[in-house]
């Protein structure tokens, strides 16, 4: 398989189903999982609903598809997206997908592309149903990618003169706060954790921290220490204070305290 940095992806777009505002957020966060050699978005460009996408278009190097909504009720766009993708599929050019929408119409693309060997990313928002997430082998809630988004914003202003520094570290302070407080009582989370832990720990209890967020991502494709407050899992593994944690120059390994 490609190496990290040539993992070549083709990145689907639903643009009745995406944030135009997050694009840039967005691509910053899929090149984290390779090269995104293909990038198209379908919606019907006729619709003044899509003009906020219009401006991004070339700025990022997009390609738009046309599919014209003939019928009321009836997503020709899905069709269209799903079309292509297995198109795209056959080429066998590609070592993932990147689909970019809330819609569970496009559950059986993901698993079909899966079937394929091929990994499949999905973006979209928590009101995603689950089924299309647990046929990702990776979901990234566009929420996340709005609070960055949103601190970008912050950090922009700071630099300008237009907010003191102090308002954004305030801001972020008090929302990471409540965030991690709530981490503190949530039993999916503990349980997710203790069950990827048990999966992969060694005979005298040690896990290695890289195999068990390999292992959450297994059992929880949507998992990710963002949503509860954190960049890194390493920093929501402390907080959660389920673990013992032993660092060494090149690892962290973590034991259960039960």
């Amino acid at each position: 398989m490609a190496g990290e940095t040539q993992f070549r992806l083709a990145v689907l777009i639903d643009a009745d189903n995406a944030k135009a505002d997050l694009i840039e957020t967005l691509l910053k966060e899929i090149a984290k999982y390779g090269v995104s050699h293909v990038k198209r978005i379908y919606g019907d460009w006729t619709d003044t609903r899509l003009s906020k996408w219009k401006v991004r278009l070339n700025k990022f190097a997009i390609q738009p598809i046309q599919q014209f909504s003939y019928t009321t009720g009836k997503n020709a766009t899905d069709s269209a997206l799903i079309i292509d993708a297995m198109d795209l599929l056959y080429t066998k050019n590609f070592d993932g997908f990147c689909i970019v929408s809330s819609d569970s119409d496009f559950t059986r693309l993901a698993s079909r592309i899966r079937e394929s060997g091929l990994l499949v990313y999905g973006f979209g928002e928590k009101k995603t149903p689950e089924a299309f997430v647990s046929a990702c082998d990776r979901f990234i809630y566009t929420e996340i990618l709005g609070h960055e988004h949103a601190d970008e914003s912050l950090s922009e202003d700071v630099s300008t003169g237009k907010a003191p520094a102090q308002i954004k570290e305030t801001l972020i302070s008090e929302k990471t706060l409540d965030i991690r407080v709530e981490n503190l009582k949530n039993k999916k989370l503990i349980d997710l954790l203790q069950d990827a832990y048990e999966a992969i720990a060694e005979e005298d209890g040690w896990a290695h921290l890289g195999p068990l967020g390999s292992q959450i991502n297994k059992l929880s494709p949507s998992f990710d220490p963002r949503n509860y407050g954190y960049k890194k899992l390493s920093d929501l593994v402390k907080d959660i204070n389920l673990f013992e944690i032993k660092k060494t120059d090149k690892t962290i390994q973590v034991k259960s305290k039960h």
